[in-house]
């Protein structure tokens, strides 16, 4: 797959830094000019093969690290930020996009997060009719915001609790064997806390009671939930002071988001205990990423699979690079995170040609689609139903899609892709991110007009879209 030109100026001049050296000293080390140098660091000039040699081998980088995929979160919610009709006029290009984020990623998350207040003002004004004071209040982020970002700009990956997860799931053996009388074992040898399963009330999935030492699981728990909330109530005990010192550096405005993030960090260590990363990685490429087949192995569910995949990020041995969404009945989604070059929009529903939205329409199966986006780029995409809730005739469940895949590069380590025809151009169907930034002018499926570009009306003729969209600098 070509990459095209290496722009890393800031990574360069960081590792410089770091090493403490001048710019005469770190060109010598790499067998360049110092002008040279120079003009990779200020991006003026990309970095060639032989610098890229010469930067592994001097240095242990990892060249998959240099020129993988981690700018192009930051690329594409900056992108989807001056889409808006607010920067009306102004099309930067993905060369000067990538320029940004690359030396100024500070300036970029400032950005976003002005036209994020700007767009909760703009709703709250639009909306509801109430006081200034209240509309004026709505423009910060959400804690929940705050914390899905914070999770999505660091890649889905926390170094710390994914290595001292793996490190006890090794030491207690999870992997070898069912994980349930692993963790309840290890629960009440190591903290004394025994475990008790009763009905509960009918939306209880667990308590824990610190005094007693007694954690009440709902009986009804099917055994993947159970394994989870046995693994987080070990997360809270054998990890805290790591969540605590994450949560602390994450620098969130509010309380609320700091605590909100504690809990998504405990999930993060118990979903890494149970499927830890070397053992997990390694079973997921022996099977071809068949997800039914992890679940069985590890004693999960298909969504602590699928979620666990879009985790292994970790410097120097990262998984396949894989998107990963859950979402709702109306469209919503509710977990994403992406380490392919698709991104999902921030705001506004995803594209309805996406096979994510099928997967309701065929519960109990996985469904295949060969997507290809605007800018070219082709996607394996998987999706499923899953069910959730209290089991029952009169309990009420939730039902969400799962959607999973890769860049069609990666195919071949998918179980899925075996019989597809890859090569065949319109097998393809045409995907975009969101109808509000997709370029697709003739879409038959959009929901609304783009907001970049000029739409023409015509009133004496009818077609298909009731209007023509005219880029932006056309007539």
């Amino acid at each position: 797959m070509a990459t095209g030109k290496l722009y890393i100026g800031r990574r360069v001049r960081d590792l410089r830094q770091a090493n403490r050296a001048t710019q005469a000293q770190f060109a010598e080390r790499l067998g360049i000019s110092v002008s040279y140098l120079n003009q990779i660091e200020n991006n003026q000039r990309p970095v060639s093969a032989g610098v890229l040699l010469a930067l592994a081998e001097k240095f242990r980088i990892d060249l998959a690290e240099l020129s993988g995929g981690e700018g192009d979160r930051l690329v594409s919610a900056l992108s989807e930020t001056l889409s808006d009709s607010l920067f009306d006029g102004y099309a930067p290009s993905l060369q000067e996009l990538k320029l940004i984020t690359q030396n100024a990623p500070g300036f970029a998350h400032a950005l976003i997060t002005a036209h994020r207040a700007y767009r909760h003002n703009s709703e709250q004004l639009a909306s509801i009719n109430d006081t200034l004071g209240r509309s004026l209040a709505a423009v910060e982020a959400t804690p929940y915001e705050e914390v899905r970002d914070f999770f999505h700009f660091v890649d889905n990956y926390i170094g710390d609790l994914d290595l001292a997860a793996e490190k006890l799931a090794g030491e207690i053996g999870i992997g070898e064997a069912d994980p349930g009388p692993i963790l309840a074992a290890y629960l009440e040898r190591q903290y004394g806390v025994r475990i008790l399963r009763a009905a509960g009330s009918d939306d209880l999935v667990r308590a824990y009671d610190p005094a007693a030492r007694l954690l009440t699981l709902n009986s009804y728990l099917p055994a993947a939930t159970r394994h989870f909330q046995i693994a987080l109530q070990i997360a809270q005990l054998h990890a805290g002071s790591i969540v605590d010192a994450v949560a602390a550096g994450a620098g969130f405005r509010t309380a609320e988001a700091g605590e909100i993030c504690r809990i998504g960090l405990h999930n993060y260590f118990a979903g890494a205990l149970l499927l830890p990363y070397g053992r997990f990685m390694a079973a997921a490429r022996e099977v071809r990423h068949d997800l039914d087949l992890l679940a069985a192995r590890f004693g999960a569910s298909l969504e602590q699979v699928c979620h666990r995949l879009s985790t292994l990020q970790r410097p120097g041995q990262k998984g396949v690079p894989i998107f990963f969404a859950r979402i709702d009945r109306a469209g919503n989604i509710t977990k994403r995170h992406s380490a392919t070059r698709l991104q999902f929009a921030r705001f506004g529903a995803a594209c309805p040609l996406w096979n994510a939205h099928q997967a309701f329409e065929n519960p109990g199966r996985i469904s295949r689609q060969l997507a290809e986006t605007p800018d070219g780029v082709r996607y394996l995409c998987l999706s499923m139903q899953v069910s959730r809730g209290g089991r029952g005739f009169r309990q009420p469940q939730q039902h969400y899609a799962l959607a999973l895949g890769c860049e069609v590069s990666h195919a071949e380590s998918f179980v899925y892709a075996d019989d597809l025809d890859l090569s065949n151009a319109g097998a393809y169907d045409p995907i975009g991110i969101s109808c509000r930034i997709c370029e697709r002018a003739q879409c038959a499926s959009r929901a609304v007009p783009p907001l970049k570009g000029r739409l023409v009306v015509e009133h004496h003729t009818r077609r298909t879209i009731p209007y023509s969209i005219r880029p932006v600098g056309e007539g």
